[in-house]
C-alpha cells in the first residue's frame, strides 16, 4: 500500500512517500521525528539540549542519542578547524546542523526496519531514498539553481542514498564561519550525496561554513560526492555524482 504524508516538524515540511508500507509505519517515522524535535531543539526550553546548555545536565547524564549527536558536532568542528560549530554566537549550544539529517536518517532506518524497501523521505529538500519508484528508474532529486528559483542546477538519480544541500536561497546568510562569527562568502550552494543523510547534511553545512576552502575539503570526505556552485557561478562536481540523464 502506498502512503504519502507531509507534516511540519523542526520548522520545515517533512514528507514521506512510502510505496510499500502502511499508515502505521509512516506514523512511527513521524512520531520519531516529533520526539527528536522535542528532545534536541535548542528553541524548546525543556529539551535535553537546552537543559545541557543551562548547566542542568552534565555530559555523563546525557542520553546515548545526544552523545552521538554531539560527537558528530565535535568531529566536524575539529575537521574544519572550527568553521563548523555547534556553539553558535549569541545562541549557545545549537546542534541543529547535525540533528536534522541525523533524525531524518533514523526515520528512514525505522521504515526499513518495518519492512519498507521503496520510499523517499524529504526534509525541506534534504532527501533519503530507498529502492526504485518504477522498475529500472531511480528517485530523481532536483537541486535548485542558486539564483533562479524556477530552475534546477542538476538532477540526481538516487537509489538507496541521501542528498543534502546547504545554500543561501532558503534562509539567506544563516550559516556563519565559526572561526570569525561572520557570514560565509565565496560559495553559493553545496550539495552532497552520500549513503547516510547525517553525513550528507552535516558535510554540506560544514563545507559551506568553510567558504571556498570547503570545495576541496568536501570533495576529500570519504563516501561523499559533491556538487558545489561558488560565488563566481563556477560548478565543482565530483566524478562519482549520480547525475540523472533524462
Amino acid at each position: 500500500m502506498a502512503v504519502r504524508r507531509v507534516e511540519q516538524i523542526m520548522g520545515l515540511p517533512i514528507s514521506v512517500d512510502l510505496r510499500d508500507g502502511d499508515a502505521a509505519l509512516a506514523d512511527r517515522a513521524f512520531a520519531w521525528l516529533r520526539e527528536a524535535d522535542e528532545r534536541f531543539s535548542p528553541f524548546k526550553p525543556d529539551s535535553e539540549v537546552s537543559r545541557l546548555d543551562r548547566g542542568e545536565l552534565t555530559r555523563e547524564e546525557l542520553t546515548p542519542d545526544l552523545v552521538e549527536v554531539l560527537s558528530l558536532c565535535d568531529w566536524y568542528e575539529q575537521s574544519t578547524g572550527g568553521a563548523f560549530t555547534a556553539q553558535v554566537p549569541g545562541r549557545g549550544l545549537d546542534p541543529c546542523a547535525v540533528v536534522k539529517g541525523w533524525a531524518v536518517q533514523r526515520a528512514a532506518d525505522l521504515l526499513r526496519e518495518g519492512g519498507a524497501t521503496t520510499f523517499c523521505v524529504n526534509a525541506g529538500g534534504d532527501v533519503v531514498t530507498a529502492g526504485e519508484p518504477e522498475p529500472g528508474k531511480p528517485w530523481r532529486v532536483g537541486v535548485r539553481h542558486p539564483d533562479l528559483a524556477d530552475q534546477l542546477s542538476v538532477v540526481l538519480g538516487v537509489r538507496d542514498g541521501a542528498v543534502a544541500t546547504s545554500a543561501l536561497y532558503e534562509r539567506g546568510q544563516h550559516i556563519l564561519d565559526g572561526r570569525t562569527g561572520q557570514p560565509v562568502t565565496g560559495i553559493l550552494s553545496v550539495t552532497v550525496f552520500s549513503d547516510d543523510l547525517a553525513i550528507a547534511d552535516t558535510t554540506a553545512t560544514a563545507a559551506f561554513a568553510l567558504g571556498r576552502e570547503g570545495i576541496e575539503w568536501a570533495a576529500a570526505q570519504e563516501d561523499c560526492e559533491v556538487f558545489i556552485v561558488d560565488e563566481d557561478r563556477r560548478v565543482h562536481s565530483s566524478p562519482g555524482l549520480p547525475v540523472h540523464v533524462c
